[in-house]
C-alpha cells in the first residue's frame, strides 16, 4: 500500500473517529438536539477534515465572542408594564373636529371629508353624531348619514334579536351571551339614537337579560352592568325597575361611586329630595373617591 493511501485511510479513520465521539459526546449530554448532531455528524463524514475545522472553528469563535452573560436588568418581561407607544396622524388630527360642531361647517367638501373619516371607524361609538348629521343643510351629507346609521342599527337589531333569542332557548353559552349582549346594548342605547317606542323596548330586552345573570350567577354581575341598566331604565322613565337594580347594586357594590350615582340621578329624577341629600351624606362619608363629574352632578342637581 503506498504512503498516500496510508495516509489517507488514516485521515477518514481519525474523521471517523472524531465523528463517533462527536455523536455520543451529544447524545448523553445534548438530549433535545439530536436531530442537529446527526446533521452536522453527516457534515463531518461526506467533508472529512474540513467538517470538523469548519465546526470546530465556529465554536471557538461563538465562545470567545458571543459566551458573555447577557444583562437582563433593564429587560420587562411583563405585559401588564409594556407599553406601545403609536405616532399619531398629526396631518389628520390637526384638520379633525367633532362632528357636532362640523355640522355648522358651510364647506359641503370638508363636512363630507370628515362624515367620510368618522364613518371609517367604529361607527358605534358616533351614532348620535351621525344622527345630528340628518339635520344637515348639505342634501348628500344628510343622505349619507342616513344610509349609514340605517345600516348600523338594522345591524344592531338583528344581532340583538338574534343574541336574545339564543339566550331564551337556553344555550349552553347562554350566560357568555348575555354578558356580551349587555355591554353590546348599553353601548349603542346609551346615545339615544331610536324612537322612544323602540328605545323602550330594547331597554326592557336590556333588563331581561340582566335578570337572566342576575338569577342564574348573580357573581357575574358587575358594576357597570347594574349601572348600565340602571341608566336605561331610568331613561324610559321605569322608576320602579331602576330602583330595584340600584338596590341591588348597593348590597352587592356598596363601596363603588357608579352605585352612589345612579341613586343620585333616580331620586332626583323622581322628585325624592330626602332621598337624594341622604345619599349625597352617605356618598361623602363613604371612602369612595369622588370624581369631578359626579362633583358636578351634585351641585347642578342640589
Amino acid at each position: 500500500m503506498s504512503r498516500e493511501m496510508i495516509a489517507l485511510t488514516a485521515v477518514l479513520g481519525v474523521n471517523l473517529l472524531i465523528v463517533v465521539l462527536y455523536l455520543v459526546w451529544n447524545y448523553t449530554r445534548k438530549k433535545g438536539r439530536r436531530k442537529g448532531c446527526l446533521l452536522r455528524a453527516g457534515v463531518m463524514l461526506l467533508c472529512p477534515v474540513a467538517g470538523p475545522v469548519f465546526f470546530l472553528l465556529s465554536n471557538l469563535f461563538f465562545v470567545f465572542f458571543f459566551s458573555e452573560p447577557v444583562d437582563l436588568e433593564d429587560v420587562i418581561f411583563s405585559k401588564e408594564r409594556v407599553r406601545t407607544f403609536v405616532h399619531a396622524e398629526e396631518e389628520r388630527e390637526r384638520n379633525m373636529v367633532p362632528l357636532e360642531e362640523a355640522i355648522e361647517i358651510t364647506d359641503k367638501e370638508e363636512l363630507r371629508n370628515l362624515m367620510f373619516n368618522v364613518v371609517r371607524g367604529d361607527i358605534r361609538k358616533s351614532l348620535s353624531s351621525i344622527a345630528l348629521a340628518l339635520n344637515s343643510e348639505d342634501s348628500e351629507t344628510a343622505h349619507y348619514a342616513a344610509s349609514v346609521l340605517q345600516d348600523a342599527l338594522n345591524d344592531f337589531r338583528f344581532h340583538v334579536q338574534k343574541q336574545y333569542k339564543a339566550i331564551l332557548e337556553g344555550d349552553e353559552n347562554r350566560l357568555v351571551y348575555a354578558e356580551m349582549l349587555v355591554d353590546y346594548m348599553n353601548e349603542v342605547l346609551e346615545q339615544r339614537v331610536f324612537t322612544d317606542m323602540e328605545q323602550k323596548s330594547f331597554a326592557d330586552i336590556l333588563n331581561q337579560v340582566c335578570e337572566i345573570i342576575y338569577k342564574e350567577k348573580r357573581e357575574q354581575m358587575t358594576s357597570a352592568m347594574y349601572e348600565a341598566v340602571s341608566l336605561r331604565l331610568l331613561e324610559i322613565q321605569d322608576y320602579d325597575g331602576c330602583a330595584k337594580w340600584c338596590e341591588r347594586a348597593e348590597y352587592q357594590y356598596p363601596n363603588t361611586l357608579a352605585t352612589y350615582t345612579c341613586q343620585l340621578k333616580l331620586y332626583f329624577s323622581s322628585g325624592q329630595k330626602r332621598k337624594f341629600f341622604a345619599v349625597v351624606e352617605e356618598l361623602k362619608k363613604s371612602p369612595v373617591v369622588i370624581d369631578s363629574e359626579t362633583l358636578e352632578l351634585i351641585r347642578v342637581f342640589s
